[in-house]
């Protein structure tokens, strides 16, 4: 069971005053309903939250919880009046299981969200440039450094070959076309399959690299990470990315969507 570390009390005592008589406020002890349809996304250093707004009329606001175990211990981080917040503290690579309560103008909160929901922030960079040369191809994503192309630290590489540009990956490493996207937060989980095959003779692996599509690299050391090609100008390949600290994990940034589908499914544990 989740466990609350501590309650916010908010006592208001209103009293109207007339020049013959007085009408006072009847306290309310009955609690506002848990939140519902919780769901978070994740950025660089960064949560959001969101949930469904309580209908309660003497609402008075959220408190935002975390903790991290699901059935661990809930630490107050924020309150608000609104139905998301941003967890502006969260480290990358941690993982973080939130909770949010109602509360009324009495003082009263509800129990903590049923919702299981958790997030693991990671970095992201924009705009970064790759020249198609031998000291200026390739990119690691855990140091956010440009490299050459067959550096060993090297994650994936850009190359011009008979008038095409291309993104490569060593054979140890995958690189998946998730096709054309609006921008980098549209792929929201790696897949599980679909990769592109290592061809007999080759020492990589490649896929044409084509300005407003998103790929999935794998990275040798079992890390995920997108790339978002911008543009190509002269030789050069501007892109976006973002790259999971967790070794092993698929999440990249989940789909508000897919995540409230989620968690309905197993609303009403507690």
């Amino acid at each position: 069971m989740k466990k609350n570390l501590g309650l916010m009390a908010i006592i208001i005592t209103m009293a109207f005053f007339t020049a013959c008589d007085v009408t006072t406020y009847e306290y309310d002890s009955t609690p506002p309903d848990p939140p519902t349809g919780l769901y978070t996304l994740n950025g660089d250093g960064v949560v959001e939250l969101h949930w469904n707004q309580n209908r309660e009329r003497d609402l008075a606001g959220y408190n935002i919880y975390y903790s991290y175990e699901y059935d661990g211990e809930y630490e107050l981080i924020g309150s608000t009046g609104n139905t998301y917040y941003l967890d502006r503290e969260a480290q990358n690579g941690d993982t973080y299981f939130y909770a949010v309560t109602a509360y009324d103008y009495d003082g009263n909160e509800s129990e903590l969200s049923y919702d299981i929901v958790y997030e693991t922030p990671r970095p992201e960079g924009f705009n970064v440039a790759l020249a198609n040369t031998d000291a200026t191809s390739g990119y690691d994503f855990s140091s956010y450094s440009i490299l050459p192309f067959d550096d060993l630290n090297t994650d994936f590489f850009y190359e011009k070959f008979e008038g095409k540009h291309y993104l490569n990956v060593w054979e140890e490493a995958d690189i998946v076309d998730m096709g054309a996207t609006s921008d980098i937060y549209d792929i929201n989980e790696a897949p599980s399959s679909g990769y592109v095959p290592l061809y007999e003779g080759d020492p990589y692996k490649f896929t044409e690299a084509i300005p407003g599509h998103t790929y999935i690299i794998w990275t040798y050391d079992n890390h995920f990470a997108k790339v978002r090609v911008k543009n190509i100008v002269n030789d050069r390949l501007v892109f976006d990315w973002a790259y999971q600290l967790v070794e092993g994990s698929k999440l990249l940034k989940r789909n508000a969507a897919a995540e409230k589908s989620r968690t309905a499914s197993r609303s009403g544990r507690n």
